[in-house]
This record gives C-alpha cells, sequence and structure tokens, in this order.
C-alpha cells in the first residue's frame, strides 16, 4: 500500500484528510461540515486548520449516518477507496448504531407504503360503509 505513513514531521489539517480520507468530495465541503459542527475531534468541536493526530476519535455527521472512527494513517492525498479506507477504522458500537438505524428507517418505510392500486368500485363502496358505521 502506498499510503503516506504517519511521521512526526507531517502535518495534515482535518479538513484535507477528511476530503483524503473520502468522506467529503471537496475540500470546501469538508470545512463547511466542520464548521458546521458536524465533525468532532476528540468529542469537542474544532477548526478546519486542526492538525490531525493518529489515535484521534472522530464522530462525522453524514446526513442520516452518525459514524464515530479512530485516525489509524495520516495522508493529505487523495487515492483509491481501499487506499483511503486503510487510514482509518469504525468502531463497534458506530457499525452497531448504524445498523440499527438503517432498520428502523427501513421499517418505518415499509409501514407507510401506499396501496399497490387505487381501490376499485367495489373497495370504494366497502370504505364508504366503514366510515358510515364508524362515523368517521
Amino acid at each position: 500500500m502506498t499510503a503516506t505513513s504517519s511521521t512526526d514531521d507531517q502535518r495534515v489539517r482535518l479538513d484535507k484528510w477528511l476530503w483524503a480520507a473520502r468522506f467529503y468530495k471537496t475540500r470546501s465541503l469538508a470545512k463547511e461540515a466542520i464548521e458546521g459542527g458536524k465533525v468532532h475531534y476528540n468529542s469537542q468541536r474544532c477548526k478546519p486548520g486542526r492538525l490531525v493526530e493518529t489515535g484521534a476519535k472522530l464522530t462525522l455527521r453524514l446526513g442520516w449516518q452518525e459514524r464515530i472512527i479512530i485516525v489509524d494513517d495520516i495522508s493529505d492525498r487523495r487515492r483509491g477507496a481501499p487506499e483511503a479506507q486503510a487510514l482509518y477504522h469504525e468502531t463497534h458500537d458506530s457499525v452497531k448504531r448504524r445498523e440499527d438505524l438503517a432498520w428502523q428507517r427501513k421499517t418505518m418505510q415499509a409501514a407507510q407504503l401506499p396501496p399497490a392500486r387505487r381501490p376499485s368500485k367495489k373497495d370504494r363502496r366497502d370504505i364508504q360503509r366503514f366510515r358510515e358505521q364508524n362515523n368517521i
């Protein structure tokens, strides 16, 4: 793997690291997310210029998802996805929570699906009869 290994003299800004790790498509999007409070560095809000260190805990809110990741390596270059995923690992609790929330959203969406077809004339009569009997 050709990911730049972390050394004492390598200094990378947080927005640049998030871009290199492929969490955001551009550095400006990463900067906006950091300034908007969607990224926390060691459980605290931070600035885009914050220098990233290995072992740091980042909390990222991306849409519906909230990820808690640990920085494993530092790089300032955006490379392929497999190399970018080697820069961090997600905590087990974070993965479990994301899967649970995804399952909840999926079941809620399935419960609110509209009928597969429009009511027929008989169905409309049944609906009208039901409403009259229940004073709806």
